[in-house]
């Protein structure tokens, strides 16, 4: 549990995590159930998703619900929310962290995988932000986050798909963050960088070159990990940021802000300058 935060900061509130299985969507949700929160826990992997919620309770001591859901079928969405109205009567907290992407020469994508990313990412930020606002709205109250990446803005060679459906996401997250606030529901996203988890390793950087290219564009010189990204979601869910809405945090290290080769500049010329005068 994060020390930054109160433990109670979140009690009585129920959160809906979507990918919240394993990687990000997991850590998240175990860190709202520590801060007080009864979470669902929502994806496809039914067997997974048991276990992880499962986890979540053991270590928190938190109602952790797993709940099976395809957030690309607005019908599944709809059984959704109608399973956490039935188990706790309301939603206040709704983290959309299902993701998907195939990753490859665009001009080698179909049809069919570029509709199935934007219907999980996009489709589902949409169905869920639905449902869930509809009824934080019907109270005056809640808080949405959204997960997304920073080529959404910037793009990304071989990440096609979900570039589109990000930037898609952003769109929605500042539309709806502007259209909601004056009824109460906050509207946000956070943005990871470059986290270190079990899946990034094996898929992004799975050999020592690859880890140091990706880290020379990193200023804070390091990954980031699953708690910076769920200390960022907790921070835009907690009651004391309600005047934030439509925003889109950041968590990436500074590596989205451009200034790398200024920084490689500065610190080369720094040391040239630090050398000892030759005798």
């Amino acid at each position: 549990m994060s020390a930054t935060f109160a433990p109670e900061l979140l009690r009585g509130r129920v959160a809906v995590v979507t990918g919240g299985g394993s990687g990000i969507g997991l850590a998240v949700a175990r860190e709202l159930a520590a801060h007080g929160a009864e979470v669902v826990l929502a994806a496809r992997d039914a067997a997974r998703l048991e276990e992880a919620a499962r986890r979540v309770a053991s270590e928190t001591g938190r109602r952790a619900l797993a709940v099976a859901a395809d957030v690309s079928d607005p019908r599944s969405v709809e059984a959704l929310f109608a399973r956490v109205d039935a188990e706790f009567g309301r939603v206040d907290v709704l983290v959309n962290g299902a993701a998907a992407n195939f990753v490859r020469p665009s001009e080698t994508l179909t049809a069919v995988r570029f509709r199935k990313v934007v219907d999980i990412v996009l489709q589902g930020t949409f169905s869920c932000s639905l449902a869930a606002g509809r009824r934080m709205l019907a109270r005056g109250e809640g808080s949405i986050v959204n997960l997304v990446a920073s080529y959404a803005w910037t793009g990304a060679p071989g990440f096609l798909p979900s570039a589109a459906a990000k930037a898609g996401v952003v769109a929605l997250t500042r539309t709806l963050g502007v259209e909601w606030a004056p009824r109460g529901v906050r509207v946000n996203a956070v943005c990871p960088g470059l986290i270190d988890t079990p899946q990034s390793r094996e898929r992004l950087w799975p050999e020592e070159w690859m880890r140091e290219e990706l880290l020379s564009g990193v200023p804070a010189r390091r990954f980031g990990s699953l708690s910076d990204v769920a200390d960022a979601v907790l921070y835009l869910c907690a009651p004391a940021t309600r005047y934030v809405g439509g925003e889109v945090l950041v968590v990436d290290g500074g590596s989205s802000t451009g200034g790398v080769p200024y920084l490689r500049f500065v610190e080369k010329a720094g040391r040239v300058r630090r050398r000892p005068a030759k005798e």
